[in-house]
């Protein structure tokens, strides 16, 4: 028996098999979910997601978030393919490329209106689409990070549209709580990602998580998919609104910790 037998789930935004969401996705097939999945719109993409995803996958459809007809069409199709749904993972974040790397100061006006319209209102988007189609109830999840809760150099415009993510969960969270539909966050340490390559000092955020954090190491991308898995079960049936940490205890930190005597001793 898996913890997700007879459950069924729509995932959005698995970009290859490094992606989190994939980490997810595959945590929840092994405990038993039927998993549809949507892609972003290209033969590309298409091609590198089923490269990722199990070839015997129930379905899966091109969807651009910006649009809220595409939005509408890939949820219609999927229920009609999957049956009415349990869960929907939501891992998807854009911002062109210059206004990520220049400092917030510098964002343009445009850059600012895509990354909160594809980062922040396509999960309030979504989410009204699946509450259509959610009649037992069920949890959704999105993928957050520390960025928005603090100033990490280099994520930049993307930690003003993580902040705005993280209240848009509460919000959804109580709107949808009378539907018995829960809505989470997951904010997950440093990983490999191809949205984590757009990221200025990317590579470094690895080390010093390990030099910072209480348990003085990284996470795993294992890891974040249990976590993930979590969030969308039963197990997790009285916790909406809320932004699960899965970073070694990174977030705790007021300081910086042990890493202060490492780098006395020139470790760090």
């Amino acid at each position: 028996m898996g913890l997700f037998d007879g459950k069924v789930g729509l995932v959005l935004g698995v970009a290859n098999e490094y992606s989190i969401a994939w980490a997810i996705s595959k945590r929840l097939i092994d405990e038993g979910a039927k998993v549809g999945f949507t892609h972003l719109p290209g033969e590309k993409m298409e091609r590198r997601v089923r490269k990722t995803i199990p070839a015997d996958a129930p379905f899966l459809t091109a969807c651009d978030v910006g649009k809220d007809e595409d939005i509408e069409r890939a949820f219609t199709e999927a229920v009609a393919a999957l049956g009415p749904l349990d869960f929907v993972l939501h891992s998807i974040a854009f911002a062109p490329l210059e206004d990520i790397r220049n400092p917030v100061l510098l964002a343009s006006r445009e850059g600012f209106k895509t990354a909160m319209d594809i980062s922040v209102y396509s999960l309030i988007r979504v989410c009204r689409e699946a509450s259509k189609h959610m009649p037992r109830g069920g949890a959704i999840a999105t993928l957050t990070y520390f960025g928005g809760e603090r100033v990490v150099a280099g994520y930049n415009i993307m930690g003003v549209c993580k902040s705005a993510l993280d209240m848009s969960v509460r919000y959804l969270a109580y709107d949808l709580g009378p539907q018995k539909i829960r809505v989470n966050a997951l904010s997950a340490g440093p990983v490999k990602t191809l949205a984590a390559s757009a990221v200025g000092d990317a590579d470094k955020l690895a080390g010093l998580y390990e030099a910072v954090a209480p348990m003085q190491r990284n996470i795993e991308r294992d890891e974040v998919g249990s976590a993930g898995l979590f969030l969308l079960s039963d197990l997790a049936s009285g916790i909406t609104g809320e932004v699960l940490h899965v970073d070694c205890g990174y977030h705790i930190m007021g300081s910086p910790g042990r890493a202060i005597e490492a780098a006395k001793e020139g470790k760090v």
